[in-house]
């Protein structure tokens, strides 16, 4: 499996920022986007977050977008990784 790290090497991410991990590939809906929003207000604006998902989080884009944050997906054989920062 690949690292976090290698993950955001492959997106526009800032390699250079702390970063967290969750995993939410279990979770059922409304708690992976609860789960990562709770998050990512947790976390200063310099941590880029890397969310591990088991389908592409279609609905928490928009909510991203509102709230200034930039994001990728890269989707790989065993889970979709959704990596989160801001600009």
């Amino acid at each position: 499996m690949q690292s976090a790290s290698s993950i955001v090497d492959r997106t526009d991410a800032p390699d250079d920022r702390p970063q967290e991990t969750i995993d939410i590939r279990s979770a059922g809906p409304p708690e992976p986007l609860q789960r990562t929003l709770e998050t990512l207000v947790d976390l200063s604006d310099e941590t880029v977050l890397v969310q591990r998902n088991d389908r592409v989080p279609q609905f928490l884009f928009p909510k991203l977008d509102d709230r200034g944050y930039s994001y990728e997906t890269v989707e790989r054989d065993n889970d979709v990784v959704t990596v989160i920062w801001r600009g």
